[in-house]
């Protein structure tokens, strides 16, 4: 749903404030000549962000080298939970840099023996055991493998069904985008597997009936016997959305997968490390999987991710069977270890759910005030506004991707719009942001959506 940004300077009124600042025209003349030698050099696929040229972040701000400043709502697509260029962070980086370590593959190292227990003394029983790797989607290739390998050891080979959900995102790799339930990413694969199965997201907007009995009423009607499945993956909330699945289904799920020795998967890429108001975001549901995926925001800065889980799970395969050139990057290690002690010791956790209870407050009124605004989901600081089409659930993404326009050219910046028709508009500031910058960003997002409402009403 991505689309060409024109690079055409516009003006914009002046705007300064307490967090933002706009001085200049947007986008600045000289950032032109960038965005033009990217657009000749790197693919199409690259493209589709709003033209704002990074210079550098500094906690929940984003600041281009020609004086203009955002309020961050992208936290970097959800890395930056600990906020932007922390010192501590910098610092680690460049201590593991002088050392002169600098990459070392699976031979083992202190700096990662360290990451490791670290994480597996945090995360609760049994998720004891962690496989460090390097992006999301290596995470969720891991546990499809380590399902199937489980599936196989319990029940042969037939126990190979992974149940997935409509609309969930998982990566951009060949197994993560089956697993997927997005199907215009699925279109360049000629021989999907039918091994995987998506079911609706019990979310109560696009899937009126969020109760359990919708899970097996799904497998029925796919022809998926329960004995056949190996794993079921589920995004603690749909990044598409934000969207939760009730505690309820989650406790019940959690029971299935138990009965039916399906292995229960929790893709905490984006909800890990307090994102959403606890350190874990499976930990709304009162369930634990089997295995927890994380990445993100584990090092608010340099790409690292982990797989987590029960050990004898994670010790199904044989030494040196399951590797990656880059797992525990000494340097991403580093990172990683700051930005979790930056995470625990300032508590983001329950920074995330102070702050974030209000901007969800806010978020719900403007849904109350806003007819196109069809629903808003969310917890802590992460929230989904889906744009609708009027007196309909359909998705506005015209809507949507003027609403980002705006904002941005505001001084609040946000990613473009995802989801399900690409209609939803998403916002996920780092953990550090203040209360006074979200009531800030939300009075812009308020006139926004006004202004922008009202014209099309007027056009109508």
């Amino acid at each position: 749903m991505a689309k060409e940004y024109d690079l055409t300077p516009r003006i914009v009124p002046r705007i300064e404030t307490q967090f933002r600042k706009i001085v200049t025209e947007f986008p600045v003349r000289k950032s032109i000549a960038i965005l033009q030698r990217l657009q000749m050099y790197e693919p199409a696929a690259m493209r589709g962000q709003p033209p704002v040229v990074w210079d550098r972040a500094e906690g929940f701000q984003v600041y281009d080298a020609w004086g203009n400043q955002w309020i961050d709502w992208s936290s970097g697509v959800l890395i930056a939970n600990a906020g932007h260029g922390r010192a501590e962070i910098k610092a680690a980086i460049v201590r593991q840099v002088s050392s002169g370590l600098l990459t070392n593959y699976c031979f083992p190292s202190e700096i990662r023996s360290r990451l490791v227990e670290r994480l597996a003394t945090l995360l609760p029983e049994p998720l004891k055991k962690v496989f460090l790797l390097t992006t999301g989607s290596e995470t969720v290739e891991c546990a499809i493998k380590l399902c199937r390998s489980h599936g196989e050891r319990v029940g042969g080979r037939g126990k190979h069904v992974i149940v997935s959900y409509d609309n969930s995102f998982h990566g951009r790799t060949l197994g993560s985008q089956q697993a997927g339930g997005i199907p215009a990413l699925k279109d360049w694969i000629m021989n999907l597997d039918p091994g995987f199965v998506q079911i609706p997201f019990p979310d109560g907007f696009r899937t009126a009936n969020n109760s359990f009995e919708g899970f097996e009423r799904a497998l029925r009607e796919r022809n998926v016997e329960p004995r056949d499945v190996a794993g079921a993956i589920v995004e603690t909330y749909q990044g598409g959305s934000g969207a939760f699945a009730p505690a309820a289904y989650m406790q019940e799920l959690r029971r299935w997968c138990t009965s039916h020795d399906a292995l229960l998967v929790c893709d905490e890429v984006q909800a890990g490390f307090g994102r959403t108001g606890t350190l874990w975001g499976f930990e709304h549901y009162g369930v634990v999987p089997d295995l927890a995926l994380f990445g993100k925001g584990m090092s608010s800065s340099l790409p690292i991710s982990a797989v987590a889980g029960r050990p004898d799970v994670m010790d199904l395969h044989p030494a040196g069977s399951m590797t990656s050139t880059h797992t525990g990057n000494p340097v991403c290690c580093a990172a990683a270890l700051a930005s979790i002690d930056l995470v625990v010791s300032e508590n983001l956790a329950e920074n995330a759910r102070q702050v974030g209870g209000v901007l969800q407050e806010k978020l719900r009124a403007l849904e109350i005030r806003f007819p196109r605004i069809g629903r808003v989901d969310g917890k802590g600081l992460v929230a989904g506004i889906q744009c609708v089409a009027a007196g309909t659930k359909e998705p506005d993404s015209e809507l949507a991707w003027e609403v980002v326009e705006r904002c941005v050219e505001r001084g609040v910046l946000m990613f473009s719009p995802v989801g399900f028709g690409g209609g939803t508009v998403k916002i996920s500031p780092p953990l550090v942001i203040t209360e006074a910058a979200v009531l800030e960003s939300v009075a812009v997002l308020e006139e926004i959506f006004a202004q922008a409402t009202s014209e099309k009403t007027a056009v109508a």
